[in-house]
């Protein structure tokens, strides 16, 4: 698997921390491409992890920060992979999570935004953002993991 660098960014916050985060996502979604089903069901760890887990539980973060908590959407999010899961299902619900989280973002006023409801306090929109940025990074890094334990890939 190549690897990706991250891009260079100038441009404001906004349009920097939307491309990175953009960037995490591919790289999680890169790591679960090409493995078949056994593969990314499998938890080589003790907590149980896998490849399906993490994209799933990716989509459902978005979903709560983004579409519930700030957008005030009436909709949960559950990460619990299924028997009817599979890779190309739980990345094609990722990337459709992504389309509408970035349009109510790219719909926000202001990162000073705050989320409107399930946060005492309340956070504003930046704080959401730099969360799932860490967050996806983190889960990502877990699927690098994952993966080289799989089949010896590796690359972001």
């Amino acid at each position: 698997m190549p690897d990706h660098k991250p891009p260079r960014i100038d441009g404001d916050e906004r349009h920097t921390v939307l491309a990175l985060l953009q960037y995490q996502r591919d790289s999680l979604v890169r790591k679960v491409a090409g493995v078949n089903d056994a593969v990314a069901r499998h938890s080589p760890v003790g907590s149980g992890t896998t490849l399906l887990w993490l994209v799933k539980h990716m989509a459902a973060a978005e979903t709560t920060w983004v579409l519930r908590r700030f957008a005030g959407h009436d909709e949960d999010a559950g990460d619990t992979v299924g028997p009817s899961d599979t890779p190309g299902s739980v990345t094609a619900a990722y990337r459709a999570t992504w389309a509408r989280v970035d349009a109510v973002v790219d719909a926000a006023g202001s990162l000073e935004q705050h989320c409107l409801a399930g946060g005492d306090p309340p956070v504003p929109l930046r704080w959401v953002l730099m969360h799932l940025l860490e967050e996806t990074a983190r889960h990502a890094g877990h699927a690098d993991i994952l993966r080289e334990l799989a089949d010896g890939s590796t690359g972001r």
